[in-house]
């Protein structure tokens, strides 16, 4: 399903949207888009990326049309709303715990056109699984997760993994597909290098699983890499040797929507990082880019300097840096100019901003301010329908999305 063209005729400055408003620009997603699938392609690995970001269905299809291998989900009613907007490759980064949520998941396998995983790492969960699936006559691919001390989810050694194995064959219906984990919780002096032993301490077991016949399927699943760390994940896997039974999959969720906080600076390292990421910057002009802006407008000015805009923390991410003012358009001046580095936004209230700038600057009561912002994920869940746009401010597409 292409994103097609409104034939609305609404344009963003002409003030044909209610404000706060969220804005996706088009030529942005589809940069970004285009470079991520060619950094997969140039690393030869598959692209599942993670849809929690969105929850845009729109942009799913848009993914999978450029090329990527599944979408990623976190829950259970993440998966069925994807489904039911025709997405048949799925996975479930996350374990199904839980008996509504297993018939949430129930209900979507039994499509036998769907492709499903999900994630386990205790004997306790796969019998919970094995005991709500005997009777269901449809079998459920698992992925082992294998964890790190003191991080998230995921067997801490080889005994318990080994555990949950043998506990997996004792039901005929789960089939063990693969192994997965999430580097993007290690930390320490030598980040690079923890992950990267990380990671080929799992690809040397995973090809152990292989030698013993440990899978149900011929083809074996290898998949990790958040949005920061995916460089070195691509690398590793590249430098390894895989096995050809595996395939190796990245699952980078924030790079369609980018930001311009935290993915902007862990993106300038993996530039950094890569020879790969920095050779698409040259061959495409262009790095990831920050595609999502909240638009506002000024609501009060009571004091010289102290600006009062109509946008708060019911609009806009605040949890990982405050909205950073990008530009203002004065309705009567025709004229969308940048906004100065000293103003910046101080403090955050439920549908108010503060915004501070020198006190003779040049703004109105009335001006639209575009704020871009850190962390796209909890700015877009905030909003159940996003404008997609132009760079000439038309209205493109409104895109729905599913929280």
């Amino acid at each position: 399903m292409a994103i097609s063209v409104s034939s609305s005729g609404l344009n963003l400055l002409n003030e044909d949207l209610s404000l706060p408003c969220a804005v996706l620009y088009h030529s942005r997603i589809q940069n970004n888009l285009n470079w991520m699938q060619k950094f997969a392609e140039k690393n030869c690995v598959k692209l599942a990326p993670h849809g929690k970001t969105s929850m845009t269905p729109a942009l799913f299809q848009l993914q999978l049309n450029s090329g990527a291998w599944a979408i990623t989900l976190a829950t259970a009613p993440q998966i069925v709303s994807a489904y039911e907007h025709g997405i048949k490759r799925l996975m479930l980064a996350n374990q199904l715990i839980g008996k509504q949520n297993m018939r949430l998941i129930h209900e979507v396998i039994s499509d036998r056109e769907v492709e499903f995983y999900c994630l386990v790492d205790s004997v306790a969960n796969v019998e919970q699984l094995g005991q709500f699936f005997r009777d269901k006559n449809v079998n459920l691919n698992l992925l082992l997760e294998i964890g790190v001390a003191s991080g998230r989810c995921g067997c801490r050694d080889k005994n318990s993994a080994l555990q949950v194995i043998e506990a997996i064959n004792r039901f005929k219906h789960l089939k063990l597909c693969g192994v997965e984990f999430y580097e993007g919780v290690i930390h320490g002096e030598d980040e690079v290098t923890l992950i990267s032993d990380f990671i080929n301490s799992t690809i040397h077991f995973t090809h152990h699983l292989i030698e013993t016949n440990c899978f149900d399927s011929q083809q074996v699943l290898l998949t990790g890499a958040g949005s920061a760390w995916y460089d070195v994940v691509a690398k590793t896997f590249t430098e390894a040797k895989l096995n050809s039974r595996i395939i190796p999959i990245i699952r980078p969720g924030c790079y369609l929507i980018h930001d311009t906080g935290i993915y902007q600076e862990a993106q300038q390292a993996v530039v950094t990082r890569s020879q790969i990421a920095c050779d698409l910057n040259n061959e495409l002009g262009a790095d990831l880019q920050s595609s999502l802006e909240v638009w506002a407008y000024v609501q009060s000015i009571p004091e010289p300097g102290h600006v009062i805009i109509g946008m708060g923390k019911r609009n806009v991410a605040f949890d990982a840096g405050l909205p950073i003012p990008e530009l203002i358009y004065r309705p009567d001046d025709q004229q969308v100019n940048k906004v100065l580095n000293n103003w910046k936004v101080t403090d955050i209230m439920d549908q108010h901003a503060y915004l501070s700038c020198p006190v003779d600057a040049d703004i109105a009561v009335g001006d639209m301010i575009a704020f871009s912002t850190s962390h796209p994920c909890l700015t877009f869940d905030k909003w159940r329908k996003i404008q997609l746009i132009d760079d000439s401010y038309r209205v493109k597409e409104t895109l729905d999305t599913f929280f």
